[in-house]
């Protein structure tokens, strides 16, 4: 495209779903995908805040619906794809947002909350993928971008925090696996590496002596990151501009990995 063309960046007339599209990355990602001219979904456990979520993405001019959705129930998953598609046709991106953390030392990490972890983090993200991909297959057309982390390259060392890393390293791979067996139908699959966001999500995180600080030292551009830094790595893999990137991983990340 030429280089003033911005155009495949945008979203006109396509319709994308984000899971934890509440808050943090998820809103912020559904908040620009909405403002490149999406039609937005917004999916979350939280039906309130996903209420908030939409309404704002309204009041900005853009067009968005909220669905209750919870990640760990398949039929949920199932319904939401389904309601999706009946409603505006198609479904042409899916952004998976949703996720949670049990911050503890894999010695005390009980197998009920290694196994919540993962039902989240892991599984959940391939039920959504794999329901909104029997859509995307239809029309031979879809954008599938993950939401890992740098815990997902790396091996943390700041605290521990087990089955969140390995969750986040499973959808690394699972992510370039999908983007292989998918590629065939058209659909695309990709992920953002995040590091640090200020989000509610780690905000207890933060009020521990001494974390926030490390994460800068750690950080060769000295910050943690905003969910608005997120959000456009996010978009370029949900658009057309990226039509020959699928299996990438994509760090937004300050250099955390360079080092």
């Amino acid at each position: 495209m030429p280089a003033t063309d911005f155009a495949g960046f945008r979203l006109d007339e396509q319709v994308a779903a984000v899971t934890g599209g509440a808050s943090g990355i998820g809103r912020s990602a559904a908040r620009l995908l909405a403002a490149s001219g999406a039609k937005v979904v917004v999916l979350d456990i939280d039906c309130e805040s996903a209420a908030e979520s939409a309404n704002q993405i309204r009041e900005e001019g853009g067009q968005a619906k909220a669905m209750a959705m919870d990640v760990t129930v398949e039929s949920e998953i199932e319904r939401a794809m389904d309601a999706t598609v009946a409603e505006f046709g198609r479904l042409d991106v899916l952004v998976s947002c949703a996720g949670i953390a049990i911050r503890e030392p894999a010695l005390d990490h009980s197998l009920k909350h290694w196994n919540q972890v993962l039902q989240v983090n892991q599984t959940g993200v391939f039920l959504c993928a794999r329901h909104a991909a029997r859509h995307m297959r239809k029309s031979g057309y879809g954008r599938i971008v993950n939401v890992a982390s740098i815990m997902g390259l790396s091996g943390g060392g700041i605290y521990p925090n087990i089955s969140y890393q390995t969750t986040k390293g499973a959808i690394v791979n699972m992510t370039r696996a999908l983007a292989i067996e998918w590629a065939s139908d058209g659909i695309l699959v990709n992920a953002v590496a995040p590091t640090y966001v200020r989000t509610p999500f780690i905000e207890e995180l933060l009020e521990q002596p001494g974390i926030e600080e490390e994460i800068r030292r750690l950080t060769p551009l000295g910050r943690l990151a905003e969910p608005e830094e997120v959000a456009p790595a996010i978009l370029f893999l949900a658009s057309p501009a990226a039509s020959m990137v699928t299996g990438h991983i994509l760090a937004v990340d300050g250099g955390f990995l360079a080092q």
